[in-house]
């Protein structure tokens, strides 16, 4: 068969990812918070857009000052012959209290109470400096401009040294271990490390560590959770052997191994209990409380309230919208004043898509988050009226064919979106549970439920017989739910609970120390 060349007129259809689709996509996946900062971000860059104001007060266009720089000192007195008088006719000729102000003898400083009005000593930066002398008849002070920043914890050392360590050197030493400290107040750097790149002997560094040691937060430059903990008992002066015992052995208290401690520590069932109390009060992590980072209060999107004919009634947080409005007053104007063809006028037009876009595509975001909370609030109707037993099994699925979109569409919806319901505030994706089949052959059962399931009867077992893992896929599977037990010890697991032995071990000591 010969080959020979060939021209073939065929049309397809196929999607193309342009620079507005993948900006769409990545505007439905934010968080109001970026996309806020996104819009600003725009409106800067875009003459016609404009962030819509919560109330439109504001002054008029003749709300400003003027200024008449043309006449000097002299046309201002009326008189263009009369010179400034000198020093001395000023403080001869006019009044003592003008003479006070001019040879600064006055009595502010003696009785500030009594002292008359004070000028300002730049009067063009009153209105960037409130606390100026003179300003006093304007705005009141804001107590904002007097917050005092937030002190780190290397702050709050480096207060301290210069009262524990007076050497140089000591300080030096001090400094570098100081920048060896991770947030949480340990210790990360090595002693022998540090002294050899400061040319010192190592128990010259140790006895600097030593007394860094002692100060506030007690715990900080500790190098393991032992230590930190000791050093906390240490300042309650409550480090006595039995105490030094405990602390050592922190890995049998993990296990619960309550009979090997009380050996160890040469202590009764009663004592361990409260020398177990004194160490739950302790804080492993000293340096966490002065971290600087801001946390970000969590906002919801979507708002459901319970409407009075027993529907819910679902609607977007009117503080996350943004406000974006397209000035085409302006544009117009701008527009009727340049040529056709100059590229000012194409700007404008450019700067119009774009506002134009960006309107329609907020618009849109708003109604796909919409319908995708709606179908939320439909699947899970039983779980907002009966609570968390009632959370059905969900997945992306169920709700992208539901609203005729696809997977990935609902998926960028609820990415960090949430929802205030009468439950509480939840992420979209907290609705969304793996699915468990049940023992019977029913309805299945959602994942986050029987989670729930299991927390619940682990909370209410009885001390003298607590549940094993066994157990409780027996209990689960006498509910219509079939689980298997490698599953419920994944499930106990994620909820940091502890094993039937180590449950048992403590459950038994509590109770004797109870009826003791």
């Amino acid at each position: 068969m010969a080959l020979a060349a060939s021209l073939f007129l065929r049309q397809s259809q196929s999607l193309v990812m342009t620079p507005q689709l993948m900006q769409s996509i990545q505007l439905l996946q934010m968080t109001h918070f970026e996309l806020n900062q996104f819009i600003e971000q725009e409106v800067e860059k875009n003459p016609l857009l404009e962030i819509a104001p919560a109330d439109d007060g504001g002054g008029g266009a003749g709300d400003h000052i003027l200024v008449n720089d043309d006449r000097g000192p002299a046309e201002s007195m009326g008189n263009e012959d009369v010179g400034e008088p000198d020093l001395y006719d000023n403080a001869t000729m006019g009044s003592a209290g003008d003479a006070s102000e001019t040879f600064d003898g006055g009595l502010d400083n003696v009785f500030p109470d009594d002292a008359g009005p004070r000028t300002a000593d730049a009067p063009e930066l009153i209105g960037q400096w409130k606390s100026m002398p003179g300003s006093e008849a304007g705005e009141g002070y804001d107590l904002d401009d007097f917050v005092a920043a937030r002190k780190t914890l290397r702050d709050v050392l480096n207060e301290q040294i210069p009262f524990t360590l007076s050497s140089p050197i000591d300080r030096l030493i001090a400094q570098h271990l100081v920048d060896q400290l991770d947030d949480a107040g340990y210790l990360q750097g090595n002693i022998a490390e540090t002294a050899l790149k400061l040319a010192k002997p190592v128990a010259e560094v140790e006895r600097v560590l030593s007394s860094l040691q002692q100060l506030e937060p007690h715990g900080v430059f500790a190098r393991s959770l032992s230590e930190c903990l000791a050093l906390q008992l240490k300042a309650l002066d409550r480090f006595d052997p039995a105490m030094a015992a405990l602390v050592g052995n922190l890995e049998l208290l993990a296990r619960r191994d309550f009979a090997t401690l009380k050996k160890l520590c040469g202590v009764g069932e009663e004592d361990l209990l409260d020398m177990l109390a004194e160490i739950r009060k302790l804080d492993p992590k000293p340096g966490t409380r002065y971290e600087t980072g801001a946390s970000e209060a969590v906002v919801p999107d979507i708002i459901v309230r319970a409407a009075p004919d027993g529907s819910w009634h679902i609607e977007l947080n009117a503080d996350t919208l943004p406000r974006v409005l397209v000035n085409r007053d302006y544009y117009a104007n701008v527009s009727s004043r340049t040529r056709r063809d100059s590229e000012d006028h194409g700007f404008l037009n450019e700067c119009l898509q774009t506002a134009n876009w960006l309107t329609r595509s907020l618009d849109q975001r708003a109604r796909t988050i919409m319908k995708v909370a709606t179908e939320i609030v439909r699947q899970q109707d039983a779980f907002l009226m009966q609570g968390v037993d009632h959370l059905r099994p969900l997945n992306l699925k169920t709700v992208a064919d539901a609203i005729k979109m696809h997977e990935s569409t609902v998926s960028r919806v609820t990415s960090n979106k949430y929802m205030l319901t009468p439950r509480g505030l939840f992420e979209l994706k907290y609705f969304f549970t793996v699915s468990i089949g049940s023992a019977e052959g029913g309805d299945s059962h959602s994942a986050e439920s029987v989670r729930h399931r299991i927390r619940a009867m682990i909370t209410q077992e009885d001390p003298a017989a607590v549940l094993s893992d066994d157990d409780i896929v027996d209990a689960l599977r006498k509910g219509g739910v079939d689980l298997a037990r490698r599953t419920v010890a994944k499930y106990r697991e994620a909820m940091n609970i502890p094993s039937s032995v180590q449950r048992r071990r403590e459950k038994r000591a509590l109770a004797k120390a109870a009826a003791s």
